[in-house]
């Protein structure tokens, strides 16, 4: 099975499915028939880095998916929407103009462990339905608050009268919209984001992704920028089986020196998968890659 991931770079404006559309062009034209799959979805009017896996790499999602995301982001201030966003009707909010001071003065109290409301317009499911198809729909409902990890949140410029851009660093899960609301409330105001761009995904830097022109242009010679499973958990430790603990891959837990996530292979080089060793130092198979 052909297997991998692709940094690809999103353009603003289109959803994560789309732009998974070119991805399945270019292995269509390759005849390559591969599972595809985009890791965290970027939202429409959102650009930047889009992990996209193929192949044996989707069965890394859960594993892909919880690392450290780092987005540079614009919030205006004194306007709200009900998307959080640019994409419904702004609303002024009649309040006292904010300053770079007063926002520096707030941020340190969204670093670490907070809890944070996802925006309505999200796809959080709400008794089996979409937030934002009932956001569109107009109907009242209550999102819980999840909790975020927030690793640094730095003013980086004022672009116009109300509008300052950030960069921020976060753990998995967090919603940007949702830093821009609490940002504006906090400051006693109003806020929405305006632009987002994901620069880093885990491993997945912008500097390093491809666009979907370059995939579709480089037709057959696409594999150039597929990158190996093995790149992707090189950070991982790296456990190489001897012949009685070959008992592993039929589920029998063996004893590790090494606790938490690492690299299982054969004696031959081999890549079996992604193991998970316990605090007591029992070892057994968390994701299978044969």
């Amino acid at each position: 099975m052909f297997s991998g991931f692709l940094n690809l770079n999103k353009p603003s404006g289109e959803s994560s499915n789309k732009a998974l559309f070119a991805v399945k062009k270019v292995l269509r034209e390759n005849r390559i028939d591969t599972k595809v799959g985009h890791l965290g979805t970027l939202d429409p009017l959102a650009c930047g880095v889009l992990p996209v896996a193929l192949g044996r790499a989707t069965r890394l999602f859960d594993f892909m998916l919880d690392k450290k995301k780092i987005y540079r982001a614009r919030f205006v201030f004194g306007k709200t929407s009900d998307s959080l966003d640019l994409g419904t009707p702004l609303v002024p909010f009649d309040g006292e103009a904010v300053t770079k001071d007063i926002i520096e003065s707030v941020l340190p109290s969204f670093l670490g462990k907070i809890i944070q409301i996802p925006p309505n317009y999200s796809a959080k499911n709400v008794g089996g339905v979409r937030a934002y198809d009932l956001a569109r729909k107009g109907k009242d409902f209550t999102l819980q608050g999840k909790e975020v990890e927030i690793y640094s949140f730095s003013l980086l410029s004022q672009v116009d009268d109300d509008c300052y851009e950030f960069l921020i660093e976060c753990g998995s899960g967090t919603y940007i919209r949702s830093l821009a609301r609490d940002l504006g409330n906090a400051v006693g105001s109003a806020a929405v984001m305006s632009y987002l761009c994901r620069e880093q995904s885990g491993m997945f830097r912008l500097e390093n992704s491809c666009s979907e022109k370059d995939l579709l242009s480089a037709q057959d010679s696409f594999e150039k920028y597929v990158i190996p499973i093995e790149a992707a958990i090189k950070e991982l430790p790296k456990k190489v089986l001897n012949e009685k603990e070959l008992c592993l891959l039929n589920g029998v837990a063996i004893e590790s020196d090494v606790i938490g996530a690492q690299r299982i292979y054969l004696n031959d080089g081999t890549l079996v998968g992604i193991g998970e060793a316990d605090e007591n130092g029992a070892l057994k198979i968390k994701t299978r890659l044969l």
